[in-house]
């Protein structure tokens, strides 16, 4: 079964290629992201119930953020990732970014108007001004770095990304 979207279709393909397992699954199970869930460390998706294709990256931000010998136990809705006590919710935030990025994709497909509790449009010129919110966790986690640290190690900046998964 393939992915109808295309963007949702080649979001898939990058979330897989960076390391997390998706699983196109239908549920009946009332979701807080309509038409994705986190189950032991895997993003199952139902793309009938997918509402915003850029909540895809969102999500597997904060699976990406989970250290790897917690990542299987990452189960549940944002902020209820079970036995791990952290969401990684503002590290998921800086992930998407560089995730979309990444992709070349439509910013606003991640910063949709009915995301983020309202705020889309705040992060999204945070954003796109070079403020990047939940950035210190992914440099502590080694997986990018701010302009100085990076010209120090020869590499690029965030948002380029040096690795996709925390260690």
């Amino acid at each position: 079964m393939a992915f109808c979207n295309s963007v949702t279709a080649k979001m898939v393909d990058f979330i897989r290629e960076v390391g997390i397992e998706v699983i196109e699954k239908p549920f009946n199970e009332e979701t807080f992201i309509p038409g994705i869930y986190i189950e032991k460390g895997k993003l199952l998706v139902d793309e009938e119930k997918l509402l915003y294709p850029g909540d895809l990256l969102h999500e597997a931000g904060h699976i990406a953020m989970v250290p790897s010998h917690l990542r299987h136990y990452a189960t549940g809705n944002v902020g209820k990732i079970d036995e791990i006590g952290n969401s990684y919710e503002v590290e998921a935030i800086a992930w998407s970014w560089a995730a979309v990025v990444a992709l070349g994709i439509d910013h606003e497909i991640l910063f949709h108007n009915n995301g983020y509790k309202g705020a889309s449009q705040s992060l999204l010129f945070n954003f796109r001004m070079g403020v990047y919110i939940g950035f210190k966790g992914i440099e502590d986690a080694g997986m990018a770095y701010t302009n100085n640290k990076a010209a120090e190690l020869g590499i690029e900046p965030f948002p380029i990304m040096q690795k996709w998964l925390r260690d």
